[in-house]
């Protein structure tokens, strides 16, 4: 019989781990919401082979465990659980391994700085143990006790921040647990929040020019780990960078940005037909919303109201994953849009000649010529986005020079 792992969790919402599992080791990987008057006939009767461990069992499963490695007890936390030939389970800390990895990867050393772990749980006590053992010097925030959200002042002098709250994790988006601009001296963000791809944290690191990392590698790496426990099978460190290039591709938005008549939706049509994502149309969402056309917006309400439509629209489609979204002209004359777009999104700023755009039922385009308007809006459209792509010729060519830039593979 083919043995079969898991995760295990209250309540675990969108995972990426079957496919992370199924890339790496091929075998059966189901989530497992367990609420907590059921954990004990659970762990008592589950025919699986082992099982990750997430919130809110991390430490509720310790009874359970006949043996704990070294680096689960000294953590005090289990993520990832082993049925050994005798039935009994062995339990051991794959996070650990995780956020070791991620800290490599930043390339950024770590020895011998002050880094600020945001929050106290489970998977705080992993981070401070990895970071130690790596020669940092962690401190951790709490929302009470001496080192707090209300006296970060003490802590300026942080070279290291690493966010271990679900603050700014969907479906609550848009949320971060501090200001970077209060530590002058950080060169490291870590957020091990993995959805949205750029949480809030993030995003701000990138505006500041601050080195920044989501936790999408530790996710992966610290699979590999357990899966190694679970087969008995060791992996390069090679393999994850295809699984973490596959889930970026499959789950990251290509959102389209560029003058109206840029070809955005043309393309983005082609897009989402040819990679069987979703295709948005953020003008035609709204128009659907309001029950009337952009034009007669425009014309009962003025420019400030439909821009609010606008972002309202962007906000709720941007959380979501695997779309393509082709937004209107005028996104970027609102700099909150900036935030919504980059959170979950690779950001494609078509490009065309002038002399190829029309302006018929295209409001804006009517009351500016069209060389004002981009020259208003081309530093935004070029800082926002992630590449470039000149779309005056062939769509096929533009499709095939975006699914490059996305490095997506259509076979």
């Amino acid at each position: 019989m083919e043995k079969k792992y898991g995760l295990l969790g209250e309540k675990l919402g969108h995972s990426f781990s079957p496919q992370i599992h199924a890339m790496l080791f091929g075998y059966p990987y189901e989530l497992l919401e367990v609420p907590p008057e059921k954990l004990d006939e659970f762990l008592n009767t589950t025919d699986l082979a082992g099982f990750n461990v997430t919130i809110p069992y991390k430490e509720a499963v310790f009874p359970y465990c006949f043996e704990i490695s070294p680096r689960a007890a000294a953590i005090g936390s289990i993520n990832t659980m082993v049925r050994q030939s005798d039935g009994s389970w062995f339990g051991d800390n794959t996070d650990y391994y995780g956020f070791v990895h991620m800290v490599r990867e930043s390339g950024r050393p770590v020895a011998g700085k002050k880094a600020l772990v945001l929050g106290s749980g489970g998977a705080s006590k992993t981070v401070c143990t990895a970071l130690k053992d790596l020669g940092a010097e962690p401190t951790v925030i709490s929302r009470s006790g001496s080192d707090n959200y209300e006296n970060l002042d003490r802590h300026a002098d942080a070279a290291v921040i690493v966010n271990t709250t679900p603050l700014g994790m969907y479906p609550n988006n848009g949320a971060a647990p501090v200001d970077l601009t209060r530590f002058p001296k950080v060169e490291l963000v870590l957020d091990l929040v993995y959805n949205p791809a750029r949480t809030a944290l993030l995003l701000q690191a990138e505006k500041l020019r601050i080195p920044a990392f989501g936790g999408l590698s530790m996710l992966v790496a610290q699979a590999k780990k357990a899966g190694e426990l679970f087969t008995g099978e060791e992996l390069d460190d090679e393999e994850m960078e295809p699984v973490l290039k596959s889930i970026a591709g499959q789950t990251l938005n290509i959102s389209l940005i560029g003058m109206p008549g840029f070809g955005k939706s043309t393309i983005g049509r082609l897009l989402a037909k040819r990679t069987w994502r979703t295709f948005v149309d953020l003008d035609e969402m709204i128009e659907e919303k309001a029950g009337v056309s952009i034009p007669k917006i425009f014309a009962s309400k003025g420019e400030d109201y439909f821009r609010q439509l606008e972002t309202a629209a962007l906000s709720e489609v941007s959380k979501e994953s695997g779309q393509v979204i082709a937004t209107g002209g005028g996104i970027v004359t609102r700099p909150e849009n900036r935030d919504l777009l980059r959170q979950n999104s690779t950001v494609i700023f078509l490009k065309r000649d002038l002399f190829r755009l029309p302006t018929d039922g295209r409001p804006v385009s009517q009351t500016h010529s069209l060389e004002e308007l981009l020259t208003r809006r081309l530093p935004a459209y070029e800082s926002w986005c992630d590449k470039v792509i000149e779309n005056n010729g062939d769509p096929e060519e533009t499709f095939r020079q975006i699914l490059s830039a996305v490095e997506w593979n259509e076979d």
